[in-house]
């Protein structure tokens, strides 16, 4: 059989192309996925912007020989469409990391009711966060009515979790006030929105576009919403900042601003591709503190640790419900059809004209 693939050239970030290529035959203890759909965020531009320096290209090798392509892993959905495993029949559906394409092959282990791990061998070497694939029928956060909304927001929302989750293991760096960049982004909504139920004593502003203001105050989420031209006037009371973006500029801007008062300097994200500059954004000889970057899925192999996999995912769970109360409505879900279509939302989130009132899923 044939399959497709969305190739991207990792040095060439606006250059993407379909490709097809023939499946190959299906290993023993393999089984076949097919791609059912997937969401196209800012997430997964940060996936192609440190893909080298984090492994995300090492997940899904593309299928043909050319140089310099990777294929930009997404998260979503798939049905089993051929077993050579025991444990996983055709027919079950699973969630989790997949390629921007129609099929993958994976090799199931760790297998329990709930999930498995892909044990593939170049994927090993990876977060086990990124290997592990809930089984549909008896995943806990499973909600049929809310696939899309899972594969929109759930990512993005986990790492907003897990960044409150480090900020209050460290009383917020003794600071009053987060200031968020990129406040349109699904991460920080996640973000803001678990700070709001966990750390309310902690004021949320969100610094956004001017183009943006209207939708992010219309989200609710933040005490207060700032345009990036604004920030001058942000009290500089003891601050911890959260940026998205990876714009050196403005993350400059931020340190000068707030100078001493800023207590910790957080990098999670890379929104703003054209303008990241070195290290996302973490520029050198700024007043303030030294930005550090936040890798999610480290951050999760130590909370499912600390509270094990039923009650960190009671923890992760209570905070998802009110999000997806806080954020309903907010966002129109858009369903399009294709690789094509995947590629060209792709392209248009690397070219920065994402309306952040829209949410793309892909039906390949």
């Amino acid at each position: 059989m044939s399959l497709a693939q969305v190739h991207v050239r990792k040095d060439e970030l606006t250059n993407a192309a379909v490709v097809t290529a023939d499946a190959g035959a299906l290993a023993d203890g393999a089984v076949r996925l097919a791609v059912e759909s997937f969401s196209v965020t800012a997430n997964n531009i940060t996936y192609a912007v440190v893909g080298d320096g984090f492994g995300y290209w090492n997940f899904f090798p593309p299928k043909t020989d050319e140089d310099g392509m990777g294929i930009v892993p997404m998260w979503g959905h798939a049905k089993v469409v051929e077993s050579n495993s025991a444990d996983i029949a055709v027919g079950e559906r699973v969630y989790g990391y997949l390629p921007m394409g129609s099929h993958l092959d994976v090799v199931p282990g760790n297998v329990t009711a709930a999930s498995f791990s892909d044990l593939t061998d170049y994927r090993q070497p990876m977060s086990p966060v990124y290997n592990n694939y809930t089984r549909l029928a008896a995943d806990p956060e499973h909600d049929p009515a809310r696939e899309n909304e899972r594969m929109i927001y759930g990512p993005l929302f986990k790492t907003g979790f897990i960044i409150d989750y480090f900020m209050r293991s460290e009383a917020w760096f003794g600071a009053e006030q987060v200031v968020m960049t990129s406040a349109s982004s699904k991460t920080a909504m996640g973000l803001t929105s678990v700070a709001k139920q966990n750390s309310p004593g902690v004021r949320r502003i969100g610094l956004t576009s001017p183009g943006n203001v209207a939708f992010v105050k219309s989200t609710g989420l933040y005490d207060d919403v700032v345009a990036y031209d604004d920030l001058s006037g942000i009290a500089a009371k003891n601050t911890v900042s959260v940026d998205f973006a990876g714009n050196s500029k403005l993350l400059a801007n931020i340190h000068g601003h707030f100078g001493d008062a800023l207590k910790y300097s957080c990098l999670v994200g890379a929104t703003h591709i054209e303008e990241r500059g070195a290290g996302m954004g973490g520029a050198a000889d700024m007043p303030g503190p030294k930005p550090v970057l936040l890798f999610a899925p480290d951050h999760f192999v130590a909370f499912f640790k600390e509270h094990g996999p039923v009650d960190g995912g009671m923890m992760i769970a209570k905070t998802w419900h009110g999000f997806l109360s806080a954020v309903e409505g907010t966002v129109d879900i858009v369903t399009l059809k294709g690789l094509d279509a995947a590629r060209d939302t792709y392209l248009t989130m690397v070219g920065g004209t994402v309306d952040p009132a829209k949410g793309i899923v892909i039906q390949p």
